[in-house]
């Protein structure tokens, strides 16, 4: 007599496989979609100074407290690579400490720097002060920030109506500062 075992099929177990690899295939795909596509808080202003006037404003660090609403504590060395410790101000009146990486150093040009939340691809945010010189011995001050990440689509409202005012106070701040 001979017994042949038919094999046990198992539906549940894969039914939970199939489910699990649909899951992780949204999860992919959603990850991939945040990080691809940005969110940019971006103003500008033109100011009655010189690029160099501007420089000199935004690079007055020591003083922040005293003028800036929005960076209301920075400190470091101011040199491409180091890693410097700004204190935020939302318009709320809370403050975010965060350590970012300075990605771009030229007076009178450029200051940016990249930061990010949790490790790379969660909610990183590389932010820019660009100065373009104008006829006449004025400026325009470019304040950008572009922030990527998984975290980034579930924060973009409070971004826009916290965080993107200050760009604005902090830019007309620089402006008379600079004159």
């Amino acid at each position: 007599m001979s017994t042949a075992t038919t094999p046990v099929r198992r539906p549940a177990r894969r039914r939970l496989l199939l489910s699990l690899g649909a899951l992780l295939i949204v999860l992919i795909g959603y990850s991939v979609y945040a990080i691809a596509r940005p969110t940019v808080l971006h103003t500008e202003l033109e100011i009655d100074a010189s690029p160099d006037q501007v420089w000199k404003a935004l690079t007055d660090r020591e003083n922040y407290p005293a003028w800036n609403p929005f960076i209301v504590s920075s400190t470091g060395e101011l040199k491409v690579g180091t890693t410097i410790t700004n204190v935020l101000r939302d318009t709320n009146g809370k403050d975010t400490e965060f350590t970012p990486e300075l990605l771009a150093v030229e007076p009178g040009r450029e200051l940016r720097w990249i930061g990010k939340i949790g490790f790379g691809g969660v909610f990183d945010g590389e932010h820019a002060f660009r100065i373009e010189p104008l006829a006449n011995g004025r400026s325009r001050l470019i304040q950008e920030e572009t922030f990527r990440g998984v975290a980034v689509p579930f924060t973009t409202g409070m971004l826009r109506d916290t965080i993107e005012p200050q760009f604005h106070a902090m830019n007309q701040a620089i402006a008379e500062r600079s004159r």
